[in-house]
């Protein structure tokens, strides 16, 4: 198995959901799960942030001209259901649904279609950008699926291709891959874990010399697997050598 991992930018006033987190850049959304048939497609997105980020992006989400992840600038027909399917101080968790028509399309589609069955998908937006990580098979031509995104994607979103390979790296000698390591040292050194923080991510991004998504994806991963390691063992021995006795 191999991940793909790309982000799409979107231009204001091409997504309402991107506008209302560009406002609010303290807001982020995540996917809880994503799904897709050739007519249909439903997903679940928990979103954190400030109540009053979280009621804009509640209205965002129930905009009559948004579809989630329609590709379509114009109206595309589908029909697409929205509910809040949970809501508290800070968190709003909320399910969409839509059938596809004769000209709607999406990422999961063209993955669909280009890249075959069996696709696992996560996504992760804040302000504009829009990550995707696609799990598929290592048979799955990924030069096909840029080039039909490329075509449906119009010139008000932009594409960057952030990682392609296998799932579950080979660990550097430290446990974890060494970028991953790598970026969680100079978090800590940096004072990013720190209350109250003495370096926002965009500004450790900048000093290490890599996008600000690629930093947070390399965190994410090394804080999930840290925290993985120390429910299933009590330890992190193994993915930190030095802490083995």
């Amino acid at each position: 198995m191999r991940e793909l991992v790309f982000a799409l930018e979107y231009d204001p006033g091409t997504n309402p959901v991107a506008d209302v987190l560009a406002a609010n850049p303290e807001t982020t959304v995540r996917s809880l799960s994503c799904h897709v048939t050739t007519d249909s497609l439903w997903r679940v997105d928990l979103a954190e942030g400030p109540p009053d980020a979280l009621e804009a992006l509640e209205a965002a989400y129930s905009e009559a001209s948004y579809c989630a992840d329609c590709l379509v600038k114009d109206d595309c027909g589908a029909d697409c259901e929205t509910q809040v399917l949970d809501r508290a101080a800070e968190t709003l968790v909320v399910y969409t649904y839509w059938d596809r028509t004769d000209v709607c399309t999406s990422v999961p589609h063209i993955a669909l279609e280009t890249l075959g069955e069996g696709l696992l998908f996560e996504t992760y937006r804040e302000g504009r950008r829009y990550r995707w990580r696609i799990v598929l098979g290592n048979g799955a031509t990924v030069a096909t699926f840029f080039e039909a995104l490329d075509g449906e994607v119009d010139d008000c979103t932009g594409i960057e291709m952030l990682r392609l390979a296998d799932v579950d790296p080979e660990p550097g000698e430290d446990g974890l891959p060494r970028e991953q390591r790598d970026a969680l040292r100079a978090a800590v050194e940096s004072g990013y874990y720190e209350t109250p923080r003495r370096i926002d991510l965009s500004e450790l991004a900048e000093e290490l010399g890599v996008p600000r998504s690629t930093l947070s994806y390399r965190l994410r991963r090394a804080e999930a697997e840290l925290a993985t390691a120390f429910v299933e063992t009590g330890s992190l021995a193994d993915l930190v050598p030095e802490l083995r006795s």
